[in-house]
């Protein structure tokens, strides 16, 4: 495994924390023409698996024929962060589709973030499935095997046909065998996936640039999924979370994952990337991702200054002194074969 430091955070002048990882960008040809540390390093996706879970509800009929609103069906894709708008359009998905809170195999829990977490526990209320931040898919899984006539009763097993057909769909979009795809469990209790990350960039490069996907159905259902994720990019995470500072930008299809996993991928210069925290960290994706974009080159400066407000290059106390600083410490490598074919 061949990693590079990605970024170095220190205080005082004294080194605190240093992040290692590798990253990853390939173009349309899928050619790998940007690296870091090692491109082929196998990495579970975590949740940045979520679009790819989510298309067999965008393949399926259960949006129109529920009634659901792209804010609604938006939640198929997203780590919701239990924000009252993330509970009110889940509480209405419940009313409206076949399916129980109780039939969720994502465990019950509290929301990711602190204010309505804290909120909940003022209020003595108990955790529940749908304040998990994978709620959303679970609703997903359980409608498409209802409507699709799976049994429901172990959705979350690898060998259950709902997972066989994202599996499918994994192989397809990532241009990999499904004998090379590792498995294992994910936080939620459902299959997670780990394969090559220039083939995790490579998925997110067809998410961006759908024309590349031969099957002119799932290139169907993937313009209608990214585009109900950048309409509604507050959904897929929350506000001042990088995922929903990305999709703000229409240029940019992008989803993160736990221990440090984050794709995205760029339509208009038609790359993919991807890239891996070793650590775990999520901290420092906004430092990471800006530098990418900073050292391609790309046009949108206000998606950058967006994700430097995120994780700002100055660290302040808890009295809002200055005590440190973020310095990224990683140099993209180009192919040189490939690089020269590219224009950014």
């Amino acid at each position: 495994m061949n990693a590079v430091k990605l970024v170095e955070e220190t205080r005082a002048g004294l080194v605190e924390n240093v992040h290692t990882g590798m990253i990853c960008g390939v173009n349309e040809r899928l050619e790998t023409i940007f690296y870091a540390g090692d491109p082929d390093h196998y990495t579970y996706y975590r949740s940045a698996a979520k679009p790819i879970q989510a298309l067999p509800a965008f393949l399926s009929n259960i949006i129109t024929k529920y009634g659901l609103t792209s804010e609604e069906a938006a939640l198929f894709t997203a780590s919701h962060r239990g924000e009252s708008y993330h509970i009110a359009a889940l509480e209405s998905m419940l009313k409206k589709l076949p399916v129980r809170e109780e039939e969720l195999f994502c465990p019950c829990s509290y929301p990711l973030n602190a204010a309505p977490r804290e909120e909940m526990l003022r209020e003595n209320k108990e955790k529940r499935r749908l304040y998990h931040n994978c709620a959303g898919k679970h609703m997903g899984f359980v409608t498409v095997c209802r409507e699709l006539g799976y049994p429901v009763e172990g959705y979350w097993e690898v060998g259950h046909p709902l997972q066989q057909q994202i599996l499918q769909i994994l192989s397809g979009l990532s241009e990999i065998p499904i004998a090379e795809i590792k498995v294992g469990k994910d936080g939620c209790g459902v299959p997670v996936f780990a394969i090559p990350l220039k083939n995790m960039a490579t998925t997110y490069l067809k998410l961006a640039c759908p024309d590349l996907i031969k099957d002119p159905i799932l290139q169907k259902a993937v313009i209608q999924m990214t585009g109900i994720m950048n309409e509604y990019p507050h959904i897929i995470a929350s506000e001042r979370f990088i995922c929903s500072v990305l999709l703000q930008d229409q240029n940019i299809v992008a989803k993160g994952g736990a221990q440090g996993v984050y794709c995205f991928g760029l339509k208009n210069e038609r790359i993919g990337f991807a890239l891996k925290v070793l650590n775990g960290s999520e901290d420092v994706w906004p430092v990471i991702v800006a530098s990418i974009l900073e050292q391609i080159g790309y046009k949108n400066k206000q998606t950058i200054t967006n994700l430097r407000a995120l994780k700002p290059s100055v660290l302040k106390n808890d009295a809002g002194d200055e005590v440190g600083a973020v310095h990224e410490r990683f140099a993209l490598i180009a192919y040189p074969e490939n690089a020269d074919k590219q224009e950014i």
